[in-house]
């Protein structure tokens, strides 16, 4: 297995690791309740997407 002749300078380490960021995810309110969720995804609060209903969260009960 191969070794490194020279340890790596933190100034190479640090150009490396530049793009290890981790990102936010993009977070939008609901046009029909306000509820926040993620883009082009349905939504939890009220099951509707792009303005329509796609699934009825009526009252549920789950006892």
């Amino acid at each position: 297995m191969a070794l490194p002749k020279r340890r790596h300078s933190h100034s190479r380490t640090r150009k490396r690791r530049a793009h290890d960021a981790l990102t936010a995810p993009n977070v939008v309110n609901c046009d029909e309740c306000g509820e926040p969720k993620l883009p082009h995804r349905l939504c939890s609060g009220c099951g509707s997407y792009k303005g329509r209903t796609v699934i009825d969260l009526g009252d549920e009960d789950l006892d």
